[in-house]
């Protein structure tokens, strides 16, 4: 079903859900012109569907029976919020995606189990967030070289060079946001301790 068809349905609905709330309320057509000041022709019309609502029709309605205007429209319900994507595996990485939309904010849960030997510094456009699940994450950007412990959380340019990967033996899990340029979230990694 498209979109104007599904528009079409939900509109097809509201006027017998009119009636049908007003007469739960026990409430004449007169009786709801007077409290909403819609003409009692307009209420009638609304309610058999000769009349297309409007939001200025249906808002002094919804009060007049003190129903969230959803109810009134039927809006269609929302869709399952849980984001089902299929792992990436890429170079000893296995990423799995926590956002569905493609283009501007992006979020992977990030699984490394080893650093893979090419620790070569990379530039790209775009802004990225990092935060240690577990583990240790070790990042070089620039001329710094820090290791981000569990609960730790940086964030850099990627037009600055940089690397990240796991600082040691064992795997790192971490949560990486990428977006485009513009708005940046304030924290602090420590140093790497010698």
């Amino acid at each position: 079903m498209d979109d104007d068809t599904q528009f079409d349905a939900v509109l097809n609905e509201v006027g017998p859900r009119l009636r049908r709330v007003r007469r739960e309320r026990g409430a004449t057509l007169g009786a709801l012109s007077e409290v909403t000041g819609i003409s009692v022709s307009t209420l009638s019309r609304l309610e058999s569907g000769r009349r297309r609502p409007s939001l200025e029709l249906l808002l002094p309605i919804a009060r007049a029976h003190q129903v969230p205007l959803d109810e009134l429209v039927g809006a269609p319900p929302v869709g399952d919020p849980r984001v089902r994507a299929k792992p990436i595996v890429r170079h000893g990485r296995t990423m799995l995606p926590l956002t569905r939309q493609p283009g501007g904010l992006q979020a992977y849960k990030v699984v490394q189990e080893t650093s893979g030997g090419d620790t070569e510094l990379r530039t790209h456009e775009g802004y990225e967030w990092l935060y240690v699940l577990s583990g240790k994450l070790r990042l070089r950007l620039g001329d710094h070289d820090v290791v981000l412990d569990a609960g730790e959380a940086a964030e850099f340019d990627t037009r600055v060079p940089h690397w990240f990967g796991p600082a040691g033996e064992g795997p790192v899990e971490f949560l990486s946001l990428f977006g485009p340029q513009g708005e940046r979230m304030h924290v602090r990694a420590r140093p790497k301790r010698g």
